[in-house]
């Protein structure tokens, strides 16, 4: 698809995808309990151990995670203790990977100690770095969201507005436009 996007369009998507995603993920103890699943912790008492997430809190994000897809239950029984729950990634829940590792590569990029990050992520067959790149479907790389323009998909909603605002091209709504380096100064 490479058409401009629409002029005058209203600034609110009723069913925005990122607003939908952070409604199921967009918190810090998700978060951590989807890298503690990624690392292989199943149980209850390791992911608290790893976490230091309250108990309570701890209940509440797997239980939402299961309720959403993301992690599925398998029940597990020790010799002679009850029948209890591990937690396994679902194909949902492992497609998120590529999105915790760019926020894990975002957060060692920009906060990370002095020393360097705590994990790097290596490719298991030959040992390199894990990165991460953006293609377009005609397999070009694309170095970053300047290289981008967001265009309103066949689902897209409006939500009420009060009027579209006047003006050039506006890209996709939900989406603020990235200015080109010569037009956003130091942006």
């Amino acid at each position: 698809m490479n058409e401009a996007a629409p002029r005058n369009l209203p600034l609110h998507i009723e069913n925005c995808s990122i607003e939908r995603a952070l409604g199921v993920v967009g918190e810090k103890w998700t978060f951590l309990v989807l890298r503690e699943a990624f690392g292989g912790v199943r149980r209850f008492a390791d992911m608290q151990a790893a976490t230091g997430a309250p108990r309570q809190v701890l209940s509440a994000r797997l239980t939402r995670l299961v309720e959403e897809g993301l992690l599925r239950k398998v029940p597990y029984r020790e010799p002679g203790q009850r029948q209890r729950d591990e937690y396994r990634l679902t194909r949902m829940g492992l497609d998120l990977y590529p999105a915790l590792v760019a926020l894990m590569q975002w957060g060692d990029r920009y906060l990370s100690d002095r020393e360097g990050p705590p994990a790097l992520i290596t490719h298991r067959d030959c040992g390199a770095l894990v990165e991460q790149h953006f293609r377009c479907a005609e397999g070009h790389e694309v170095p970053g969201p300047r290289e981008v323009t967001p265009v309103p998909g066949p689902g897209v909603r409006f939500g009420p507005t009060a009027s579209p605002s006047p003006g050039p091209a506006s890209p996709a709504p939900g989406f603020p436009s990235i200015a080109s380096p010569a037009s956003a100064g130091s942006a």
